[in-house]
C-alpha cells in the first residue's frame, strides 16, 4: 500500500465538499467560473493544516504480515500444544518505509519496522506457553527491529545509519525464495528455549537454542550474527549480479558480506560468503575476547521444473575466555519442487536436514536460585546435533497468503549424558498486506 500526495488529496476533499453543500444551489451548479478556483484554495488551505511542508516530498509504503501457528511438541517426557507467532524477527509486523527523491541519483528515505509480539516461539518452553518478546521481555508487546534512515545513490550505493541488520544477518536465509521460508530455515525456532531431557549433573541444564551453540551471538544453530544492531552500514551497487555489504555497530561488532544473485539460463542462483566479529559482551563475546563467525551458502533452482535447493554452512569460534570452548560448525540443507497442483498457487512439498559438530552448551548453576548471574556455561568438545524434518506450503496467490504443515526432529548427543529426542508437528500461516 503506497500513500502519496494523490492519495492526501482525495481524503481532504471529503471536508472540501461538505463545506460546499452550504452553498446556493445556483452556486454549486455553476463549475466554471470561480468555483473550482475557490476549491484548489481551499484544499491547500486543509492539506497546509494538516501535514507539514517536509512530509508532502516523502512517499510512504506500509507493508507488512501476520503470521500465527498451532504448534504440537514432544520433548520426550512430557508433550503440549501452543499457538504462537513466529517469533522475533520473523513475527506479524507493520512496516513503514519513507523515500524521498533528492536528484536524479540520490534519494533518501528511512525505515521503521513493529513487531507484535503476542507469543514470541523463542522464549516459550515446558513452563511457558506465552512467551515474551525476545528483545523486550514483555508478553503481548510491541518491540522495535528497525529503525533507521539512509541515503542511497545508484551509482555509489546505499548508506544506513540506526537499528538496521548488520552486514551478515539473515545472509544464508536471504538467499532462499522457494516460497518455504517461513516454514523451514536454520534455527531451532520452535523449540528454542525448551530444555533438553537427560540425566544432566545436578545443576546443570541445555536448552535447544544451544545443541549448536551460538554462544548468545545470535538465533542457533544458524544465523549467528542475527540480530538487528544500533550500526551503520553500507551497500555497494550491484555488477553483474554481484554486490558487497559492510557493517559496524555496538561495542564492537562489524562484518562484512558478499553477494551473488542472476539467473543463468534456466536456472536462478544465489549465493554468500560472509565474515564477522564482536568483542561485546553483550551479544556472547567473553572478556577481553572475542566471537568470529564465517558463513557460507548458496541456492539454486530451476525454473522449468520448479525443483531448488538451499545450502549453508557456519563456522563459530571462541577467542579468549576462562573456558577453552571448541569451534562449533553447523551446516543446513534443505530440497524441494515447487508444483503447480491447483488454482489457488505453487504447492511446495520439502525435506531439510541440519548437522553440527562441537556443539552443545551445557549452562551450570553458581548456585544461586533465579539468579543467571554466576552461571557459568561450557561447549561441550565431541558433542553434536542433527534436526531433521519435511513439510509442505501451499500458496494462495489471491489473498498473498501461505499455509504449511511441517514435522521436525531433534537429537542432540553429549558425551556422559543420555539425552531424549524432540519432535513438533506445526501447522501455519501467512497473510501479507
Amino acid at each position: 500500500m503506497k500513500i502519496q500526495k494523490k492519495t492526501r488529496k482525495a481524503a481532504l476533499f471529503a471536508p472540501a465538499f461538505l463545506g460546499l453543500i452550504g452553498v446556493s444551489g445556483a452556486s454549486a451548479a455553476d463549475l466554471g467560473g470561480n468555483c473550482c478556483a475557490d476549491l484548489e484554495e481551499r484544499i491547500a488551505e486543509l492539506e497546509a493544516s494538516a501535514a507539514v511542508k517536509g512530509n508532502r516530498k516523502v512517499s510512504l509504503t506500509v507493508s507488512g504480515w501476520v503470521a500465527e501457528q498451532v504448534v504440537y511438541w514432544d520433548d520426550g517426557v512430557e508433550s503440549n500444544t501452543y499457538v504462537s507467532g513466529l517469533g522475533t524477527a520473523f513475527a506479524s509486523n507493520v512496516n513503514f518505509t519513507g523515500t524521498a527523491k533528492i536528484n536524479k541519483d540520490w534519494s533518501a528515505g528511512y525505515v521503521l519496522h513493529l513487531e507484535a509480539i503476542d507469543s514470541d516461539v523463542y522464549t516459550t518452553n515446558q513452563n511457558t506457553p506465552v512467551g515474551p518478546a525476545a528483545l523486550t521481555g514483555t508478553k503481548n508487546s510491541v518491540q522495535v527491529l528497525y529503525s533507521y534512515w539512509f541515503l542511497k545513490s545508484e551509482q555509489l550505493g546505499k548508506f544506513s545509519v540506526g537499528k538496521v541488520s548488520p552486514a551478515d544477518d539473515n545472509a544464508i536465509v536471504s538467499l532462499d525464495s522457494s516460497g518455504t521460508l517461513a516454514a523451514a530455515y536454520w534455527v531451532a525456532y520452535d523449540v528454542f528455549g525448551f530444555n533438553v531431557r537427560g540425566n544432566f549433573a545436578p545443576g546443570q541444564s541445555m536448552i535447544w537454542g544451544n545443541a549448536s551453540s551460538c554462544r548468545g551471538y545470535g538465533g542457533g544453530p544458524g544465523d549467528c550474527d542475527g540480530l538487528p544492531r544500533n550500526a551503520v552500514r553500507y551497500d555497494t551497487p550491484a555488477y553483474k549480479g554481484f554486490s558487497a555489504t559492510a557493517s559496524w555497530g555496538e561495542d564492537d561488532d562489524w562484518a562484512l558480506a558478499g553477494w551473488y544473485a542472476n539467473t543463468l539460463g534456466n536456472f536462478k542462483i544465489a549465493g554468500a560468503l560472509t565474515y564477522a566479529e564482536t568483542t561485546d559482551s553483550n551479544l556472547g563475546a567473553p572478556p577481553d575476547g572475542k566471537l568470529k563467525y564465517t558463513q557460507a551458502g548458496l541456492y539454486v533452482q530451476h525454473l522449468p521444473s520448479g525443483w531448488f535447493g538451499t545450502a549453508g554452512w557456519g563456522h563459530l569460534t571462541e577467542q579468549g575466555g576462562l573456558v577453552d570452548n571448541p569451534a562449533t560448525d553447523t551446516w543446513y540443507m534443505k530440497s524441494g519442487v515447487r508444483l503447480k497442483l491447483n488454482p489457488l498457487g505453487a504447492t511446495i512439498p520439502y525435506g531439510e536436514y541440519l548437522g553440527a559438530n562441537n556443539s552443545a552448551m551445557i549452562v551450570s548453576d553458581g548456585g544461586s536460585p533465579g539468579d543467571a548471574s554466576d552461571d557459568t556455561s561450557q561447549v561441550i568438545k565431541g558433542s553434536s546435533t542433527r534436526f531433521w524434518g519435511f513439510g509442505a506450503v501451499q500458496e494462495i496467490d489471491a489473498a498473498a497468503m501461505s499455509v504449511w504443515l511441517r514435522y521436525r526432529n531433534h537429537e542432540v548427543d553429549v558425551p556422559g549424558v543420555n539425552t531424549k529426542d524432540m519432535s513438533t508437528i506445526v501447522f501455519g500461516s501467512m497473510i501479507n498486506f
